[in-house]
């Protein structure tokens, strides 16, 4: 471990959490990465009663790690708790393949990445969304369902039998009276529980748009925490 403040990547992942909660029940649940590094992460979304000291697995697409708890704030309805965890020594990170695309990032690009999340924030949302998706390669899959939460960027879908990560997607969905059809791509699948879909089409125009419906269908609790969170 280092002695001084680790550099820290800001980013929007969705991960696993499981492990045990304060009444000794098994969970397993969804939730999302807000900032990662080589050895902790900040994760909200976060359903269950835990504390400082208790250890948890978090999963990010195939790969494991398990952490321990080191603080837990109550981050009101949309954030639900946040937590920091840290990496029980011996155990691998598992994003390192994010950490690593963030070193090799142009400084450039790195300033108008973080640039464009001061100017807007994509909260997901979780709204029953309808949908429809549609595989572009392989066996053809139409698929009617909704998403479970959803943002102007991606949106996930439970389902027992998710399709593989790196699946490309047409995602056809209705933004007001206008149907859109917009490529997408799987970024995590969770085997008996759903997929993560990130939209990799939409013009910024149109995100702004989505996320503006998503928010105005969610609850006025999930609305007035956007509102409170966003930058």
């Amino acid at each position: 471990m280092t002695n001084g403040p680790e550099p820290r990547t800001d980013v929007d992942l969705t991960v696993r959490v499981f492990g045990m909660s304060s009444d000794g029940r098994p969970f397993f649940q969804q939730a999302y990465a807000r900032n990662i590094s080589g050895h902790g992460a900040k994760l909200s979304g976060i359903e269950q009663q835990l504390k400082a000291g208790d250890i948890v697995g978090v999963q990010f697409q195939d790969k494991k790690g398990r952490f321990r708890v080191i603080w837990v704030i109550d981050a009101g309805h949309l954030r639900k708790t946040e937590i920091g965890v840290q990496l029980l020594e011996g155990q691998v990170v598992p994003w390192t393949g994010e950490l690593k695309k963030a070193d090799e990032a142009p400084a450039a690009e790195k300033e108008s990445s973080s640039s464009d999340k001061d100017k807007r924030r994509f909260e997901r949302h979780r709204v029953p969304y309808p949908l429809e998706i549609q595989t572009t390669r392989g066996v053809a899959t139409n698929m009617r369902t909704q998403a479970t939460d959803m943002s102007g960027r991606g949106c996930y879908v439970e389902t027992m039998l998710p399709m593989p990560v790196g699946t490309q997607l047409q995602i056809i969905l209705r933004l007001g009276e206008e149907r859109i059809t917009v490529p997408a791509v799987i970024r995590t699948s969770d085997g008996g529980v759903g997929m993560g879909i990130e939209f990799t089409g939409l013009s910024t125009d149109v995100q702004d748009r989505l996320q503006k419906h998503v928010e105005e269908m969610a609850s006025p609790e999930d609305s007035a925490g956007s509102a409170h969170t966003a930058g």
